[in-house]
């Protein structure tokens, strides 16, 4: 089962095209790791599945569920950090993780279970503007977490992190699936940790949907294409600049 679908997703903006029929699955329960360069199109992908933009045309689903059936609904099943997340700075963290929480209308102790999720208790009382980069990003994973929604949709959820950090959030990332049953859509620039991370994997180029599949999949399909199979970086770059050529010559796939 999967628990998002796109169906010749496509969001152009005048004659630029962001997302170009792009079919996407995410099954039930996998991490799957969105990858592409800058540009590429994933943002604009997870704002779309935010309701955050509209689709030109193409549609998807998230939970069976497509955005005609109303945003909330959808939205309530959907736990997300796009961006840099935004909080009240002379507020708390435990106080700005308490408006999320009352405007989802879940109980007081989803505040404390998501600060201890990310490691953040001990700096509950401590103002957001005297959190470091990385704590806010922990923070933006809290928000995201809280209530402990069955989508998580996390846009570079390592940003600003040192490496032991990074660790812990990555950790932290792969345990949830086991753990609560969740299904999580991951963009990192950091190639190393979706490696580590994703189940499955979705390259993206220009708006177009390059390749879809487990890990193990493309290894295959790199070793057959030629490409270097070492790590996923190098697979990765190779994918991207054989597309770049192609484009330039106008072979489009």
């Amino acid at each position: 089962m999967n628990m998002i679908e796109t169906v010749q997703l496509t969001k152009s903006y005048g004659n630029f095209t962001a997302v170009s029929n792009m079919d996407l699955h995410i099954p039930k329960g996998h991490i799957y790791g969105f990858l592409g360069p800058n540009g590429a199109g994933k943002s604009t992908t997870m704002k779309m599945f935010l309701g955050l933009t509209s689709p030109t045309s193409g549609y998807f689903t998230i939970d069976g569920k497509t955005l005609s059936s109303g945003r909330i609904p959808i939205l309530k099943k959907i736990g997300s950090l796009i961006e840099a997340p935004a909080f009240y700075g002379n507020l708390t963290g435990e106080e700005n993780l308490d408006i999320i929480r009352r405007i989802l209308k879940l109980p007081k102790s989803s505040v404390d279970d998501a600060l201890e999720l990310t490691g953040l208790t001990e700096h509950r009382k401590r103002q957001v503007k005297k959190y470091s980069l990385g704590m806010k990003q922990r923070l933006g994973l809290a928000g995201a977490l809280i209530g402990r929604p069955p989508i998580l949709i996390l846009d570079e959820p390592t940003n600003g992190l040192d490496p032991v950090g990074i660790h812990e959030i990555r950790t932290l990332i792969r345990s949830l699936p086991a753990q609560y049953d969740c299904t999580i859509l991951v963009s990192s620039h950091l190639l190393s940790e979706i490696e580590l991370l994703a189940d499955d994997v979705g390259i993206l180029n220009h708006g177009r949907l390059l390749f879809e599949g487990t890990m193990d999949s493309l290894r295959d399909y790199a070793f057959n294409a030629g490409y270097p199979t070492d790590n996923l970086e190098e697979t990765f770059l190779a994918i991207i600049q054989t597309d770049n050529a192609d484009r330039k010559r106008g072979d489009f796939r």
